[in-house]
């Protein structure tokens, strides 16, 4: 799937890049639909040899340069293997060669594309940002759009001297030099060969084919983790606060460009990773996917084991593909799969139709009100195909001079919408959501003053239009600017929902980070619209998606690293998990944008919560895994030795009877129907990381239809780091009318609450 920015039609995404991929297997050279390029898993000690083999066969050494097998990349620390372009042959014979596992074509994944610190209670000198914790060097790595190594959220002033320790270079390329790196920015590079075996040569007239950000998306992701502290950041005036920072502005930044226009190559980003474990980073931020597939022919989750085995935390975007349900990618256990919330930040403007009735929406706009101009929609706006969706040379420019616009999302970009507005010379557009966007309310950095209206506030505008005589319809807009206090957290709309299709063993996604409207760093080289018509530079964007969430997972990550040095990545993604919020700023159930209005978001929706980072350096307790305990998952998903060895690198016995995986949430998958009740346990295993001595007592909150029995149901800890296990038993009921039902069980002291999900499902 291809990457459109500002694009709310999904099933269009998807035609378009399959109609682009047809058109470039097919109608370029012969010679090229005779090659693919391939992700090559082999044994570790083979892959040189086969490599070489296919380099020096004489049975491909002719003149056709073109058959020439041509070798991108060779893994050796995210996975064991290649990527190369082969012809059918070439492919038949690396699959005889000794030491081959599978192989599987390349493809390109998708985006998923300030006061955020502010509001998940981040605070200078307090707390987690204080100076002890925000002085120890934790390496993150961004696999992205690559960095602006200008940019003023990358200086390195005051910061100490590159740790030894980092193994990394700063890889030089167009417009890209050794100098553009610092004590900041402490490593870069490009990967492109997959990309470009696929798309073609990358244009260097709109992008660079080095680590320097043409998108503006990578700088976007990188300020976010961990950019410094930057004062008056703001948007054209809009969301200015006291300053923006990154979520560990201490840390350092190791970009790996890895995505271009049209997408990111599995191929690139897995030669991303693989060079970032080797670097030596200690978090990797990936805000990329594709859809939901089995972990073996998952090159994001076979690379991510391969992190998690060098104790790297790994964290990725769950997707913009909500709120249909089992939409979630990135879904393996050792990954931490981030969806988006809303913070209480808004952008409201108020529109007044001619009847008195206010609607509220959303604009970054910041300007002038407007009184009493016509409204024209469609028809009155341009009556060709299209002209509801305001597409590209839909309007017409007698019929919408001097009025304001109503568009429907969908069929296009956003700010394109905007784009044919302008340009056909309306002043204004309002831009209303369908039933499948629900009440969310975009702020976009349109070209022009545009106001983002919910699907409900849409059908009363729409209502007052079609009961209104031609060029009577009116409305006014008054544009407030930034307004802080708005309820939040609230999950997303466009957020992907569980359970995974994957694993729905598994409940994800496992935790929500804000992703609505965030502002963060941009590139000089892209407009904030991502328009070509658009002249307009900034230094700091507001945009928004799980690929925003992604990097405060990570960032935050960072922070708990810096205060636990010695924990391994499951035992951060547990102290995120198990300290998350499930309440608002208002002390009610956390909401969930695209359900029902005042529905509360359930584990399907944002995981454990949404994530607390003071209470996460101080969880407690925590689960911990290890790289045996993550094979042995996969042996309880009746994966062949084969399949498992893509994961372990060398052959694995798998236990007879595989125990269960100490994943702090539990899921329960039942079928509907059943005659009798089902009785499932689950044994799970917490260690101490809290005061010596301390007593927890079970809690439970049950989910409809389903008894919850724990025993023990007090764990009494005499020291620190000590481990003690328990048992959960569910008595679920032969079946419900409702397909998921939801609870927790916690773990209570007197001075922490350790609390676990609970989601059943009846298929």
């Amino acid at each position: 799937m291809l990457f459109f920015p500002f694009y709310d039609n999904r099933p269009m995404m998807f035609v378009r890049s399959l109609l682009f991929l047809f058109f470039l297997l097919f109608f370029t050279s012969n010679a090229s639909s005779l090659k693919q390029t391939y992700v090559i898993h082999t044994v570790k000690t083979n892959t040189k040899h086969i490599v070489s083999s296919l380099q020096t066969d004489n049975n491909i050494q002719d003149d056709n340069d073109f058959s020439l097998p041509e070798i991108h990349y060779i893994y050796e620390n995210a996975m064991s293997g290649f990527s190369a372009t082969l012809t059918d042959d070439q492919l038949e014979t690396v699959k005889n060669s000794q030491g081959f596992i599978s192989a599987y074509p390349d493809e390109l994944l998708s985006l998923h594309t300030t006061h955020s610190y502010e509001f998940l209670g981040l605070e200078f000198g307090i707390g987690v940002w204080n100076e002890t914790s925000l002085s120890s060097d934790v390496i993150i790595g961004l696999v992205d759009t690559g960095i602006s190594p200008e940019h003023v959220s990358f200086r390195d002033t005051h910061m100490s001297p590159v740790p030894s320790r980092w193994r990394g270079s700063c890889d030089e390329g167009t417009n890209f030099s050794s100098s553009s790196c610092n004590k900041k920015i402490i490593g870069a590079g490009a990967y492109y060969k997959g990309y470009e075996s696929i798309v073609g040569k990358i244009n260097e007239t709109t992008d660079f084919r080095s680590a320097r950000d043409a998108q503006g998306h990578g700088t976007h992701t990188a300020s976010t983790a961990a950019g410094d502290i930057v004062r008056k950041a703001s948007y054209f005036g809009q969301a200015k606060g006291r300053f923006a920072s990154g979520m560990r502005f201490s840390s350092r930044i190791a970009a790996y460009k890895a995505c271009w226009a049209l997408g990111c190559a599995n191929t690139d980003v897995l030669a991303a990773i693989d060079r970032a474990i080797l670097d030596g980073v200690d978090v990797i931020s990936l805000s990329l996917g594709g859809s939901s597939r089995p972990f073996y022919v998952d090159p994001i989750a076979i690379a991510a084991f391969g992190a998690m085995q060098n104790n790297i935390f790994v964290s990725c975007s769950a997707g913009n593909s909500g709120p249909t349900k089992s939409t979630v990618s990135n879904g393996a256990p050792w990954l931490m799969t981030v969806a988006a919330s809303y913070t209480d930040r808004t952008f409201p403007a108020i529109v007044q139709i001619g009847t008195g009735q206010k609607i509220v929406g959303s604009s970054l706009y910041k300007g002038k009100d407007f009184k009493n101009l016509s409204l024209v929609f469609n028809t009155t706006a341009g009556g060709g195909s299209g002209a509801e969706f305001c597409i590209r040379n839909s309007l017409k420019r007698e019929l919408i001079e001097g009025k304001i616009v109503i568009c429907l999302r969908g069929a296009g970009g956003r700010t394109a919408k905007g784009e044919e507005v302008k340009q056909k010379g309306g002043v204004a557009m309002l831009l209303v959501s369908r039933e499948t966007e629900g009440e969310e309310l975009l702020a976009d950095p349109h070209v022009l003053p545009a106001v983002s209206i919910g699907f409900s506030d849409g059908i009363v505008l729409l209502k007052y239009l079609a009961g209104g005589a031609a060029n009577a319809t009116t409305a006014s807009i008054r544009f407030r600017g930034t307004t802080y206090g708005a309820r939040a957290p609230i999950v997303a709309a466009f957020s992907s929902r569980g359970p995974s299709v994957a694993g729905p063993e598994i409940v994800k996604p496992d935790i929500s980070a804000p992703g609505l409207n965030i502002l963060a760093g941009w590139s000089p080289f892209s407009s904030p619209s991502l328009l070509r018509s658009d002249p307009r530079r900034v230094q700091f964007n507001i945009i928004s998606g799980t690929s925003m969430a992604c990097p405060h997972i990570s960032g935050i990550a960072a922070l708990v690293k810096s205060v636990h040095g010695d924990w391994s990545p499951a035992m951060i993604k547990s102290a995120l998990m198990t300290t998350a919020r499930t309440t608002d700023n208002r002390n009610q159930p956390i909401g969930d944008m695209g359900a029902e209005p005042n529905s509360a978001a359930t584990a399907f929706d944002f995981g454990a919560g949404n994530v607390d980072p003071t209470r996460a350096v101080d969880p407690g307790l925590v689960y911990d895994l290890s790289t045996v305990d993550y094979l042995n998952y996969l042996c309880s998903l009746n994966y062949t030795s084969e399949r498992i060895l893509l994961f372990s690198g060398t052959n694995y016995t798998c236990p007879a009877t595989p125990p269960d995986l100490n994943y702090p949430s539990f899921a329960l998958n039942l079928a509907n129907g059943a005659k009798l009740k089902t009785v499932r346990s689950y044994k799970r295993t917490v260690t101490n990381v809290g005061s010596p001595a301390c007593e927890y007592m079970a809690h439970v909150e049950e989910p409809k239809g389903v008894e919850v029995r724990v025993e023990p149901k007090v764990l009494k800890f005499q020291k620190v780091r000590e481990s003690l296990s328990y048992t959960v038993t569910f008595v679920a009921e032969a079946s419900r009318n409702s397909s998921s039902s939801f609870g927790a069980l916690v773990w209570i002291s007197d001075e922490h609450k350790v609390r676990s999900p609970i989601a059943v499902t009846w298929e």
